[in-house]
């Protein structure tokens, strides 16, 4: 399906704030509140649209470690299946001609126990050949931070009529006694999870998931956003984009360097993701192209201009089988 003006600007502004009102995007799209609603619909259904909320990781208490999986043809595409059935996972790709799987796996940080997936789950499965975990140290690029190519139809004035009010001192519920301050708590676990379901949950469906009143959430939404512990991010079809050629990028950038090299990628638009990493290689970027000549232009012209990175290796991605979110097995609902 062809996108046209009004469905990037929707999508654009949905980067800005997942949880503006149809009728504030519809007034700085110029359009009706209707018109935002139906094409939100059809974009839902047809181009897999969706607005998750998610916890940051560190604030949240969670490590992230980003797992690679070589595994036999005839398995690879059923043990994707399986770990993106999992709680623990997001990011799951099926790449490298499809034998390698990619995939995103949260533990709570300093601890053993979360670690089933790395430590028993994994070695134990059959049709796996060679398995690497690298822990995610810093993202420079990704997480809030939107894809450019998503992210550049509004311009500056119609940015900040959606930009989510700032508010630092949102003040947290007194009924959430554990639940002082911005750091979600054991009992944010119901609203973050209902959020992660579906980024544009209303309060009263907040309400129920919760057992608090519409104000709570409303108050602990506002600091939660407020201090950036809790952020949105959203899920689409990237070739309706003309991203129709992907590939995980693994880089060994001399360490002196690895700052300046990350920091200078994060400012490239081929990239949705950079970040630093444990293991052999040290940098992984997610590098999106209209088509191969693109990715590789960008390869040997941009990527080869930084003699800081002394390796490179390219996986190309076939299919994301699993973005931030859940799988789901209808299509979000209008907001």
């Amino acid at each position: 399906m062809p996108l046209d003006e009004i469905d990037r600007g929707l999508i654009h502004a949905l980067h800005i704030d997942g949880r503006a009102p149809f009728s504030r995007i519809a007034e700085v799209l110029g359009v009706s509140t209707q018109t935002v609603a139906r094409r939100y619909r059809r974009l839902s259904a047809e181009a897999g649209l969706r607005v998750v909320g998610l916890a940051d990781p560190h604030r949240a208490g969670r490590a992230q470690w980003l797992v690679r999986l070589t595994a036999t043809p005839h398995s690879a595409q059923d043990l994707a299946r399986a770990l993106a059935r999992r709680s623990d996972t997001s990011w799951v790709k099926l790449a490298s001609g499809g034998t390698e799987i990619i995939a995103v796996v949260h533990t709570p940080a300093g601890g053993a126990d979360g670690r089933s997936l790395l430590l028993h789950d994994i070695p134990r499965t059959a049709g796996i050949t060679a398995v690497s975990a690298h822990y995610l140290l810093h993202t420079y690029l990704g997480g809030p931070t939107a894809w450019r190519g998503r992210a550049n139809v509004l311009d500056p004035r119609q940015r900040r009529q959606l930009a989510p009010p700032a508010r630092e001192n949102a003040a947290p519920s007194p009924s959430l006694s554990p639940a002082t301050g911005a750091t979600p708590t054991d009992d944010d676990r119901a609203l973050l999870s209902a959020l992660l379901r579906d980024g544009r949950a209303g309060q009263a469906e907040l309400a129920a998931a919760t057992g608090w009143s519409p104000a709570t959430v409303a108050r602990r939404l506002a600091a939660l956003r407020a201090s950036g512990a809790l952020f949105f991010d959203v899920e689409c079809d990237d070739t309706l984009f003309g991203a129709t050629t992907q590939a995980l990028l693994w880089m060994t950038v001399a360490p002196a360097r690895l700052e300046q090299v990350a920091t200078a990628l994060a400012r490239h638009e081929e990239l949705a993701f950079v970040a630093a990493t444990t293991g052999r290689t040290n940098v992984v970027a997610h590098a999106l192209c209209p088509d191969p000549a693109a990715l590789h232009h960008y390869l040997t012209h941009r990527l080869g201009g930084q003699r800081a990175i002394h390796a490179l290796e390219t996986a190309p991605v076939l299919r994301t089988v699993k973005a931030a979110g859940p799988l789901t097995s209808r299509p979000a609902r209008a907001r």
